[in-house]
């Protein structure tokens, strides 16, 4: 008993999700300003950055999270619904990285109005994300349970306007890009985008269980 007052408890986990969900959001948001402003090119190298300074950040705290885990004698909620959460959140940002860096080694020329309406899409989903992520501390309390499963069920309905806008998207682009190499690379960035919100669901869908299982 002596040994196990020494060590240390619960740690700091629902803060560290806090802050990796804030760096989804910034590197969702820059990636959002990225696509706004693509024809403007120091603007384009400016919001790349700020992505990948987000990404690098949202790393660092998943570390933490994983290094914790090992360390803590108590966690707060069950030891693998963490690990899970924290890699599939982490799993989010790297997606928003990765579209930018497409973007950049496709040489993409120009945004398409499908690219922007996936965009915004990511963007509100990650938002949603972070809305849930900052509930989880007070899901004992049945009214922030019940609001933490509602946002949850916001970003599936997101995650299913986004299949929409991309079943649209390759549906002209096949039947309107003459050119085959515009179709792969805008075809890729399509699908990038689209996963950001498949991420975001699965993020979403780890949450209803640590909800209810914790409520």
């Amino acid at each position: 008993m002596f040994f196990a007052k020494l060590l240390p408890k619960e740690g700091n986990f629902f803060e560290l999700f806090n802050q990796h969900a804030d760096r989804i959001v910034d590197a969702a948001r820059a990636f959002s300003n990225l696509v706004a402003n693509y024809n403007d090119t120091h603007l384009r190298a400016k919001y790349n950055q700020d992505v990948d300074n987000a990404e690098r950040a949202a790393d660092r705290v998943t570390q933490e999270v994983n290094r914790l885990i090992h360390t803590t004698f108590i966690t707060p909620i069950d030891r693998e619904q963490i690990h899970t959460l924290i890699n599939l959140m982490d799993d989010v940002a790297d997606l928003i990285q990765d579209s930018a860096e497409t973007m950049a080694l496709y040489d993409v020329r120009a945004m398409t109005d499908e690219i922007t309406r996936l965009t915004d899409l990511s963007v509100r989903c990650c938002e949603r994300v972070r809305e849930a992520v900052k509930m989880l501390a007070k899901v004992a309390d049945p009214a922030v349970a019940e609001a933490a499963l509602k946002t949850c069920e916001e970003i599936d309905r997101l995650e299913s306007d986004a299949d929409r806008v991309m079943r649209s998207a390759m549906s002209k682009l096949f039947r309107e890009e003459p050119d085959v190499r515009e179709v792969i690379k805008l075809k890729a960035i399509y699908e990038l985008l689209e996963t950001i919100t498949d991420k975001c669901e699965d993020v979403a869908n780890q949450i209803e269980g640590i909800v209810l299982e914790n409520s």
